[in-house]
Order: C-alpha cells, then structure tokens, then sequence
C-alpha cells in the first residue's frame, strides 16, 4: 500500500485502487493553476470527481499534499439523495441529454452564415439569379445535389454551378426550406415547386404541394391538376384527381377542361365502371360536346371513343330517336355497327345472356359522400337554433349540434369546408351575428366578426373565396346593401349596392357572377333579377322571371339557376323556372308536389331538393326531389322538425362521425 499511496503522492494525479478494508469516501479535488491563461480567464479550475477508497490516514496526506484550505467536500451520495430527494431512489452517477434546440439554432446560424455569404462554398446560377449555399447543407437535403457534388461530375469540382430548366423563384424558395424547414405553397408558386422539388428529389415538397392541389380540386380544373400530376409522375395526386373527376364527371363534362382533352384521357375517363352518373345518355351527351367542340380535327375519333359509351343500357327511345338519328353518328359504319349491337341486345333479352361485355356492364360509381343541413328556421310560432343533416344514401335525417341563437330568415352557405349562419331573427330581435359549424367536431364557434348591419331573409352566397350577405331587411326598412366577407381577415367590407331593396332575395352563383333573384322591395314582391360583377363592382339587371316571387329557393343545377317556389303578391307558390345564362331567358318547369314560401333549396349528389317551408296553412318538414330527366318531383322523406325561413348547406360528410346526436323533447 505504502508504495502505491507514494506513487499517488509523487504524480499528485487523481486515481483510485481498491484496498480491502479501506472506508468508501468521494472527494472532489479542486486545483487551482495560477498564472494559467484561457478564455475563461486566468484562473482555471479544475475539478476532480472520483471515488477513492482510502485509509483515514492516507486521506490526511492527500489533503495535505493538494493543499486544501480546509477538508475537502465529502459527497455520501446515499445520504445526499436521500435528504434531496426524499424516498427516491439513488440516481446513477451520469445524466444523458438531448438537446431539442440544438438543431434549430444550428439550422438558424447555418442559415445566417449562408445570408451574409460566410463560408459558402458553392454558387447557383439559376435564371438570372446567384443563390449563395454551402455543398454539405444542399447535399444533406437533396439526393440531387448529393449526386452533384460527391460523384465524378464536373459540377463536383465548380465553385459556382448553373442549373436549367427550373424557376428561379422556385429554386430560391426550396433553398430557404433546406436551411429553414418552411415553406408557403400557394396557387401563385405551385406549378413552379412541384416541378423544381420533382428535379431536386424533394420528397417531402413534392407530397406537400400535391396536398395542396389535392384541396384546390375543383370540377373546373380538376382535368388540368390530373394531366399536371400525371406529367410530373405524383402517383397519388392523380389517383385523387381521377376519383374526383369520376365523382364529379356531370359538373365536369360542363367545364371548358373537359371540351380541351385529348382523346386518350377522355377515353381514360369514361371507360371508368365508376363514372358517377344517373344514366348513360349523360356519357353519349359528353361525347358528342367534346366531338362537336372540334369536329374536323375530332370526326375521325368517334368510333373510338363511342365504343366507350354504354349504348345497350340506354333506353331504347333515346337509342333510335337520338343517337341512330345522329348525322356524325350514321356517317360511321362502326358507329353504326356499334348501334345495331346496342339494339339488338335490347330486342333480344332472351340473348343477353350470350351478349354481355363491357358495354353491357352497368356502372357503379363511388358514393360521393355530400349531405344536406337544414339550419334554424321558424317553427310553432317562434325562431328556432336546431340543425339537422340529412345523408342521402341513407335517407334519414338526424340532429346535430344547435346554434347558439334561435335564428329565422337566416343566410346559409358554405366557405372552406365550414358552414356559415348569417344574421336572421331571434323572435325578438334582428340579428347581425354570425355563427360558423364545423362538421368534423360538431361544434358552433362565434369569433367571426358580424355584418356591419343587422339583416334578416338575407341572401347568402359564396364567390371567390368570399362570403355575400345580401339585401334583407334590418327591422326599419328593407335593404339593398350588399357586403363581402373575407375568412383571412375576418372582416366584412361593403361593395356596390343592388339597384333594387329586397327582403326574402335568393341568391346564386354561376360563371363567376352572383345573382340576386325575386325577393320583396318592401311594398310588393319582385320578379327583377340583378347580377353582381365582382370585377367591374357593379351591378347589373338581366331578364326578369315569369313569376313574382319573395322567399323563394334557389339553386344552381347543371349549369341553370332554378328558382321555386316562394309567395308572390296573393299566395304561396308550387310553380318553378330556370334560367339559362347563355340564352338570358327563363323558362318553365313542372312545378313541385307542394306550395313552398320560404323554401331552402340545394343540389345534394347531384341532385336538386327542396326543403321545407309554408303551404299556406302548415308548416312542413316535408323534402322532395327533382328528376331533370323525366322533368318530374318526388317526395323523398321528412325532417325531423318543420321549418320555414331556414338556411340549407350543403357539405362533404366527416371522416369520422364525432356527432352527439340531439334527443327531440317532441318532434313538429
């Protein structure tokens, strides 16, 4: 031991032996180095933590030899712990840590660096621009750049490096998120990004910005982001796409999209067992738009594309009276053939069995997943806050969360997957405050700033991406106030005013106009219709209805605007018309089963419903629907409550249902 314990002394170095018989202490060894020069200044300290197991005599000399002032610190650790920590049990002699803003901060500094053009090795010339960088941050993020810089290529030895065929503001911004992690996609950069990020094998942009695209769908340009999506190879985008496009085709085949397709991707579309459509004269009637759209370049594809086109499921009057009868269609002896066929499997059901192929098989399309909410309204003498929705493919109606307020007259419409109750009345007073549902949490919030003026039997409406309330009446006069709502701001701001005040206006919109429809000025009700241009800001009247209507329902269906119901200067009404924007004239349909006034009226699934009201005498809770084909209503169900002057909205169904449904103390 001696010489052990003389060794120790002699190199006056930290270190520990085990002796049997020797007491366990932990010193912590502090030295002093005078004169020694750092950052830390000219004192440094260290220190020593070990554990020593040592005689009491040995312990003596080591202290003397260190030079203590006094005793050195002893730590029992198990009594530390124990007068620390109470009951816990003794923690091990190390602590792991792992920094969570050591990646940010080294991102931010790395970021600051590359700003000020500190230690950047490499230099982009995209476009016109120089984008400052350094090679290990860019390879890190992009098999591309990795490729670039640690293999054999020229570019590996270059300071600076010219990249073609990519946007510069493009490139600039996926640069940024290499060193930030952030990055705004909008629609003004996404065609630009999703390309860029595609070259740069940005994995991660690529799923963002079809995310993106994916929310922008739209029967308007739902062929344009499917062709995108299938140019750049983002499989799943254009799975989405075709789904939606397939889902949608009866708002698709309307769209200047759908006359502009090649043929191979309009074959593509209607080949599909899933083409969402009521009957198969909804696909010969698209085929023969896009044919006649071109038909010199577009005759020779006919036959192609015909064979796509289910002829022995239509019904045999629309077979020989407009499909044979067609002049294209009886020029073409494969068309020709391809109508015989159809024919005989309609003459022949005794064959059919030995007929069946493709154009045999009836489609099946996908439900689309649209449902009906019916919103406030008056019921039993007095306002009411109930909402119920009504899912088409079940046909059953069931209650969703109320609204905070008893609300008649109220405006409805949906903006961004959210459905908006527009002033109204309480039964007691006019009300300009908004509520806002959404269908995913079932749930009424009231943050959204209210109109500048109280409004009840307002007009509400959607046109883009901007909530109208229009007209109404505030309680003093009848209005022709129009404003707009903007959701990022949360604020309204008024535009042009109608030339007209209504009370009880419908209100539509088509063709990037919004259109307000009958009402009351007041004294007596209107069949004037006016139209809203949001880029000029003004207003303008075009052909008025037949009838005079106030607290009418509108829609917009296959591209007219349907107009039923309402009370005109004597009684409530049954008859119905629609408009047709191309022609500006309005004309009759057949009207409904019922009298309607204060009628809601919507297009669910691609079909057109009519909603509650007054006949005259009772309050209904009644529902029917209109066949444009056979130019027919039906009743189709009841809600769960009788209204009058509520809003309709129509929404996609949750992903998941998260509704409490509301027992009814007493059904009306």
């Amino acid at each position: 031991m001696n010489s052990i314990l003389s060794a120790f002394l002699q190199n006056k170095k930290p270190f520990a032996r085990k002796f049997e018989g020797c007491r366990e202490e932990r010193y912590i060894h502090v030295r002093n180095l005078r004169g020694s020069k750092s950052r830390l200044g000219p004192t440094v300290v260290l220190i020593y933590v070990q554990t020593v197991q040592l005689t009491s005599a040995a312990s003596k000399r080591i202290d003397a030899v260190w030079g203590w002032a006094s005793a050195p610190l002893r730590l029992a650790a198990n009594r530390m712990n124990d007068a620390l920590l109470g009951d816990r049990p003794p923690s091990p002699a190390r602590l792991s840590h792992t920094s969570e803003k050591h990646p940010k901060v080294t991102l931010a500094e790395l970021n600051v660096l590359r700003r000020h053009r500190e230690l950047c090795d490499v230099v982009l010339n995209v476009g016109g621009r120089k984008i400052f960088a350094h090679r290990v941050i860019l390879s890190a993020c992009s098999p591309y750049f990795r490729a670039m810089f640690t293999g054999e290529l020229e570019e590996s030895r270059q300071t600076e490096v010219t990249i073609r065929d990519i946007d510069e503001n493009a490139m600039e911004l996926l640069i940024d998120f290499c060193y930030t992690s952030h990055i705004v996609v909008e629609e003004s950069n996404v065609q630009t990004l999703l390309p860029a990020a595609c070259l740069l094998q940005l994995v991660e942009i690529q799923d963002i910005c079809c995310e993106f695209l994916k929310r922008q769908l739209d029967p308007s340009n739902c062929l344009g982001i499917r062709a995108f999506a299938d140019t750049h190879s983002c499989r799943e985008l254009l799975r989405i796409a075709d789904k939606f496009t397939q889902h949608n085709f009866q708002e698709v085949m309307e769209s200047e999209e759908f006359l502009l397709l090649p043929v191979g991707q309009l074959v593509d579309i209607i080949c599909s067992d899933e083409l969402n459509v009521r009957s198969e004269e909804q696909v010969f009637n698209a085929v023969m738009s896009w044919l006649k759209y071109n038909v010199a370049d577009r005759r020779q594809h006919l036959a192609q594309v015909l064979q796509h086109v289910r002829l022995p499921l239509l019904s045999p009057k629309f077979l020989v009276g407009t499909v044979g009868s067609d002049l294209l269609v009886r020029s073409d002896e494969a068309c020709r053939d391809l109508v015989d066929e159809a024919k005989n499997y309609l003459l022949l059901p005794q064959e059919r069995p030995l007929m069946q192929g493709p154009r045999t098989r009836p489609r099946k399309p996908t439900r689309r997943g649209e449902v009906l909410f019916a919103v406030g309204g008056w019921c039993s003498g007095d306002a009411i806050a109930s909402v119920e929705r009504f899912d088409p493919q079940t046909n059953d109606w069931k209650m969703v969360a109320p609204m905070s307020k008893r609300r008649c007259g109220v405006g409805v419409a949906v903006l961004n997957d959210l459905l908006y109750a527009v002033g109204g009345h309480d039964g007691q007073s006019y009300l300009n405050s908004i509520e806002r549902y959404d269908p995913q949490t079932n749930q009424w919030s009231c943050d959204v700033a209210p109109t500048t003026s109280c409004r009840t039997s307002v007009g509400v409406a959607v046109l883009d991406g901007f909530l109208y309330a229009v007209g109404g009446q505030d309680g003093v006069q009848c209005l022709n106030h129009v404003e707009r709502y903007d959701p990022k701001e949360n604020k309204w701001s008024k535009v042009a005013p109608m030339t007209t005040r209504r009370l009880g206006v419908a209100v539509a919109v088509l063709g990037g106009y919004l259109y307000a429809i009958g009402g009351s000025d007041g004294q007596c009700p209107l069949n004037t219709v006016e139209r809203y241009d949001p880029r000029q800001n003004k207003w303008c009247a075009v052909n008025p209805m037949s009838t005079r209507r106030k607290h009418l329902g509108c829609a917009v269906f296959n591209n007219y605007i349907y107009a039923v119901g309402g009370r005109d200067d004597c009684m409530e009404l049954s008859s119905a018309e629609r408009y047709n924007p191309h022609t500006n004239t309005w004309s009759p349909i057949v009207a409904m089963t019922s009298r309607r006034s204060g009628v809601g009226l919507a297009v669910v699934n691609g079909q057109l419903y009519a909603v509650g009201g007054f006949d005259g005498s009772a309050y209904l809770k009644t529902i029917e629907v209109y066949d444009p084909e056979t130019n027919q209503w039906r009743l189709c169900g009841c809600m769960n409550y009788r209204r009058l002057g509520g809003g309709v909205g129509v929404m996609r169904a949750p992903q998941t249902e998260n509704y409490m449904w509301i027992r009814k103390d007493s059904v009306v």
